[in-house]
């Protein structure tokens, strides 16, 4: 009989060995947890106390519940196909299907993906007449979602406007559709079972007697209708085994309740809380910076990780003047750690918002470097991003059949199938293009004066884009066409709007070197013939052809060695030799949305948390003083989260071309060291921090003239650090009017953004 236990630390054995009662493990990052859950389960069937079909494990993905399986054929000779082990979804189907007669489904029910539920819902909502404009789909879907998430159904939703009384009745008609259809949808999947247990009191002792061993993984991101599922299996007798980690609670977005940790302890009277806190994963310095983080949150269960395999190397800093000069930097370092050996894919670069790939990739593109973007799309290829480029397809050709079936109906403007295809019959007999058939009036009716409408905004960009700058008439696409409003007003929306802005960065970035003439990346400019029309539309033409070469071009293909690319959220459960993260500025990360939320700043704290853990053996933290927001510098301060890590965990990097600008700063750092690396950068040193190791360090603004003898002068200047006494430490941002009588917008660390007038703001130079 194999020997189970050997080779785990002792609160690992603690965990595993504990008697049949509630437990909590408190599980940090790189501790062992799916060894210890598994081995759980294999100590439970080797030693008797339960049988292979009396468990039941719950995951949160179906990659976890195979590998869980998976394990366990290696440790024990049993046969895992009949072990309920999988998601809540995955186990909640099996359920149903065994008792589709009580659920009230059909046998062979079909289960709706979310882009088969949006399907569904913009088909009944057309049906309907609803207006999409104030009922978007994407608005409807998310409403029902979050119904059933929350174990309510329709007439259980409680209205208190006619705005919510429409959609309640929109989701009672979803309901009944999807009954009559004999579909569910991964929510319904949960709720469903609940409800069945819940009025069928002995199917539920069934299941409830059968399961006398319930274990969960990643128990912090259970939501609500989960954590009343689990209560409901376990009854008064069940023994739950929880594994989670309140610190990485980072999907509160998705409904996840990190309180159910709470709230378990004190529902199953739970006596035990092991907390794994050895970790096998990162160095010593890195786990320091990531305890001294989150030590910073209050409602927190509270565990120290550490390691027996010593202190490694530090945290590297860099404080780059802006986000160009950032994305070289991370691009000349990835360099040299793969020239030192260091595996592309060992390598990953993190952020914040998926709209701060552009540059790196950007960055990447140039320098050849293969790379992948993990759990998502590269830039150029990205829905809305392509939505942009095809109205400025059209603003260059407008009889581009491509470009216009793509947006002639996005945003929705009641542009039916059949209006294509009258409008595909007429081009393919003899009008052309599908652009030239509907100028032909090829439509009649509603549908020709939609088009009619249509082709004012294509007319109206490609006027535009002979006389306006290539940003401009991104600026004129966006809201001629309604597409960042129409991602505005969708709930999860704001990350397409970022990269909505982003495309407006990219653009203002390759004006500029289309300008002093660099070549597009990729193409060589005798190999490009030249292109008829303004210099505007050359410019146009030249930038289409670049987004379609970065979309398309050094994309790593599969088993190739390649860097990752990948939010933090995306990251989690990954781990890294070297690890990269950028943007670290107040209103970036953590992002502004958190200052209003309740609890937001402690979930960015978290989400900080798990980007250091997700590093092995080297961290990078970079900020830039300038970033591009909407074709502008936006002027930021260094992300708090930063100044929470330690000085004596970090070394600050000055590259050789900055070290004058440093020099002022360099008597406060203790026993400063220079070179080393191998592209000569110069370290600061020996657990000193540069006294304000901000984004201003490099800055390209003008620093603030605090001693003016012009009344017409500015007392500030735009990326100025100051002080308020009731606000704290800020940067300046914006500067309105002249003199005294002027007004300055300071975003301010602690506080967010305001405006204030000077002439009694009172603010100091930081």
């Amino acid at each position: 009989m194999p020997d189970l236990l050997a080779g785990l630390n002792p609160e690992q054995l603690r965990a595993v060995t504990l008697p049949r009662e509630s437990a909590l493990i408190l599980a940090g990052a790189g501790s062992g947890k799916t060894r210890v859950l598994t081995t759980r389960i294999a100590h439970l069937i080797q030693s008797g106390q339960a049988s292979p079909a009396g468990i039941l494990a719950v995951t949160f993905t179906n990659k976890a519940a195979r590998e869980m399986l998976t394990r366990l054929s290696a440790m024990l000779p049993i046969n895992t196909r009949g072990m309920w082990v999988g998601t809540f979804h995955g186990l909640c189907n099996r359920l149903l299907r065994t008792h589709h007669r009580e659920a009230g489904l059909p046998q062979l029910f079909q289960i709706l993906d979310s882009g088969d539920q949006l399907s569904m819902v913009k088909r009944l909502a057309k049906a309907q007449n609803l207006d999409e404009e104030k009922f978007a789909p994407r608005q409807l879907q998310h409403f029902i979602n979050n119904c059933k998430e929350s174990g309510l159904r329709a007439n259980a939703v409680e209205a208190g406007d006619d705005f919510t009384r429409r959609m309640v009745a929109f989701f009672a008609d979803y309901d009944a559709q999807c009954n009559r259809e004999g579909v569910v949808d991964f929510a319904e999947l949960l709720l469903r079972t609940f409800e069945l247990l819940a009025r069928n009191l002995d199917l539920l002792t069934h299941y409830q007697e059968r399961f006398r061993y319930i274990l969960v993984d990643e128990f912090q991101d259970t939501n609500k209708l989960q954590y009343k599922w689990i209560r409901m299996l376990a009854g008064s007798n069940g023994c739950v085994f929880a594994v989670g980690d309140d610190d990485q609670s980072i999907y509160r977005f998705r409904g996840a309740d990190v309180g159910n940790m709470n709230e378990f302890l004190r529902d199953f009277g739970v006596r035990e809380v092991v907390k794994l806190e050895q970790n096998y994963r990162s160095q010593g310095s890195i786990l320091d910076a990531a305890n001294a983080v989150i030590a910073q949150n209050k409602a927190r269960l509270g565990k120290n990780l550490w390691t027996a395999e010593g202190r490694g190397e530090p945290l590297r800093v860099y404080a780059a003047a802006n986000d160009e000069e950032e994305a070289r930097f991370v691009v000349d370092e990835v360099r040299q750690l793969h020239r030192e050996g260091i595996a592309l894919a060992d390598m990953a670069l993190l952020y914040r918002s998926n709209a701060q790939s552009r540059i790196l990739e950007h960055a990447l593109f140039r320098a050849g470097i293969a790379y992948k973007v993990y759990g998502g799309l590269r830039f150029f290829e990205r829905q809305e991003v392509k939505h942009a480029l095809a109205y400025l397809r059209l603003a260059a050709n407008p009889d581009d059949d491509g470009a216009f079936s793509r947006v002639v109906n996005f945003p929705p403007r009641g542009i039916g199938a059949r209006t294509i295809e009258q409008l595909q019959e007429a081009a393919a007999a003899g009008l052309g293009s599908l652009s030239r058939a509907a100028q032909a009036g090829a439509v009649g009716g509603r549908g020709g004066t939609a088009l009619a409408g249509f082709l004012a905004i294509v007319e109206r960009l490609r006027k535009g884009a002979e006389t306006l700058t290539l940003p401009e008439l991104i600026d004129e696409a966006l809201a001629a066409s309604g597409l960042k409003d129409h991602y505005a007003a969708e709930r999860d929306g704001q990350d397409r709007v970022e990269n909505l802005n982003e495309l407006v960065n990219a653009a203002t970035l390759f004006n500029e070197e289309f300008e002093i003439g660099v070549e597009p990346a990729g193409e060589a400019q005798e190999d490009v013939a030249p292109v008829p029309g303004t210099h505007q539309q050359q410019v146009l033409a030249a930038f289409l052809s670049h987004a379609s070469l970065e979309a398309g071009e050094h994309e790593a293909a599969a088993g190739e060695d390649a860097l990752q690319l990948m939010t933090v959220h995306a990251s989690k459960g990954l781990e890294f030799d070297a690890v990269f993260l950028g943007g670290l500025e107040e209103g970036l990360f953590p992002h502004d949305n958190s200052l209003n939320e309740d609890g937001g700043i402690e979930e960015e704290r978290r989400l900080m948390y798990v980007a250091i853990t997700r590093a092995r053996k080297r961290l990078y933290l970079t900020y830039a003083g300038s970033r591009m927001l909407h074709g502008q510098p936006r002027y930021g301060i260094v992300s708090r989260f930063v100044e929470e890590i330690p000085a004596e965990l970090c070394k600050w990097i000055v590259l050789p071309e900055k070290q004058a600008w440093a020099a002022p700063q360099k008597s406060a750092w203790d026993k400063p060291a220079w070179g080393g690396g191998g592209r000569g950068e110069a370290w600061a040193s020996g657990g000193g921090r540069a006294p304000r190791a901000d984004a201003n360090q490099y800055a390209t603004a003008p620093r603030a003239s605090f001693e003016t003898s012009r009344p017409d002068e500015h007392p500030f200047a735009i990326g100025a650090n100051v002080r308020h006494a009731k606000f704290g430490e800020g940067v300046v941002i914006n500067i309105e009017g002249r003199g005294l009588d002027a007004r300055v917008q300071v975003r301010f660390r602690a506080e967010g953004t305001k405006w204030l007038a000077l002439q009694y703001a009172k603010l100091t130079p930081a």
